[in-house]
């Protein structure tokens, strides 16, 4: 299904696919987002009047856009509908006839009431894969409960392991459970597109952001499983490896991330620490992590003796994983970072040029890319209708009039 108002162009790999985005906030307009990036056509629907929950969402805002709307809806195509009118519910339908993928994150059960859930559309649609994401899933005991990124972190044992061991459970500084689960639900649209090129058919995909910040929980579930005692708040500390810390410098904090016992050499000589390394307590990684509390004072003083820069020329110079704690605007500067394309530029209409993350999967025969700025609310609502649908201009002009649609006015 493609048209002159498609907005992604290329030849990235997932062109030709149209997704149906049903979806808000974050979650599932990050895995939409991901789809688009990659060459898919997506085909955002929101409410006429308030548009996704994100727009109002600040400050700060650019030219009365939400930095956070902004920030997760680029290469996408905004159509403005309320379908629980009919001539909405009417359009809607005509779009999902069309459609590859209808993406939605929607409490379990709100769009089978209304006829739109996967049971209904796949009915009548066989070949369409349907990608639900929501905050506990669609099967279990807690399905219909709603679920938002800080609980789901708290409920799922993340905030627990983060933070200091004599603080407060803290929970990460990005909406950690929304965007996993956003990146699992975008996995299992693509393995769904590669079963139905086998089957001819269409499947659900059931995502929960509790099970996405449980598969996290990776070595530290491990633990768990091994030891049967839940693991504590350890700061900046690693359980399993020394030194994996953060460190005082003369100047600022140094984050040492030594994996093995050749780095472990290699640091103690840089740092002038021979005795140290010459020390059976500290030979082995096993050794450092069981000694750790006599360890950890004897680097303090080393580095206390340079700034942050100075010990982290040295440290890369040998071999050694090191890296100062850096502002998000440092992070976004680096010279490697820009070289590697992950700060882009596009025009927007109404902010100008704008900057916007980058594409962080590299593909070098079909990349992805930042083809279009993030949509204002129904700015595609006209051609949409007129070139997908064969709508007239007095009848998307009718429609508009009746509050069923939103056109934007250029």
């Amino acid at each position: 299904m493609k048209t002159t108002s498609e907005v992604v162009s290329g030849a990235g790999p997932l062109t030709g696919i149209t997704i149906l985005d049903l979806t808000r906030v974050l979650s599932g307009p990050y895995c939409t987002m991901l789809a688009a990036d990659m060459g898919a056509r997506v085909i955002k629907i929101e409410h006429p009047t308030r548009g996704d929950d994100t727009r109002a969402w600040g400050p700060p805002f650019l030219e009365g856009e939400s930095a956070y709307y902004l920030s997760i809806n680029r290469n996408k195509e905004s159509v403005a509908l309320d379908y629980t009118t009919a001539e909405g519910r009417a359009i809607l339908d005509a779009l999902v006839a069309r459609a590859d993928v209808v993406v939605e994150n929607f409490r379990p059960g709100t769009l089978d009431d209304r006829g739109l859930g996967y049971r209904d559309l796949s009915a009548a649609h066989p070949q369409l894969i349907y990608v639900s994401i929501s905050g506990f899933g669609h099967t279990g005991p807690r399905r219909e409960e709603a679920g938002y990124d800080a609980m789901i972190q708290a409920e799922g044992g993340l905030m627990s392991i983060t933070g200091t061991p004599d603080g407060q459970a803290v929970r990460l500084g990005v909406a950690i459970a929304d965007v996993s689960a956003g990146m699992f639900a975008f996995q299992g649209l693509l393995l769904a597109l590669i079963a139905r090129g086998r089957t001819g058919r269409g499947q659900h995909v059931d995502i929960s952001l509790l099970d996405s910040v449980t598969s996290l929980l990776t070595y530290q579930a491990g633990r768990y499983f091994a030891t049967g005692e839940s693991p504590n708040r350890l700061g900046n500390r690693h359980a399993t490896i020394v030194p994996y810390n953060t460190f005082s410098t003369a100047d600022g904090v140094l984050v040492l991330a030594v994996g093995n016992d050749d780095q472990f050499q290699r640091f103690c000589r840089v740092a002038a620490l021979a005795e140290v390394g010459d020390d059976p307590r500290f030979a082995t990684n096993a050794g450092r992590v069981q000694h750790h509390d006599a360890l950890n004072p004897l680097i303090e003083r080393a580095l206390a003796a340079d700034t942050a820069a100075g010990w982290t020329q040295r440290l890369r110079k040998a071999g050694v994983p090191c890296g100062a704690v850096r502002s998000v605007g440092d992070a976004l500067s680096d010279p490697q970072t820009l070289a590697r394309v992950m700060v882009e530029t596009v025009d927007h209409p109404t902010i100008g040029p704008l900057r916007v993350l980058g594409v962080p999967v590299k593909l070098s025969d079909t990349p992805g890319g930042v083809h279009a700025p993030p949509p204002r609310l129904g700015e595609h609502t006209a051609r949409v209708l007129r070139e997908d649908l064969g709508y007239s201009d007095a009848r998307v002009t009718a429609l508009a009039e009746t509050g069923a649609v939103r056109v934007l006015r250029t």
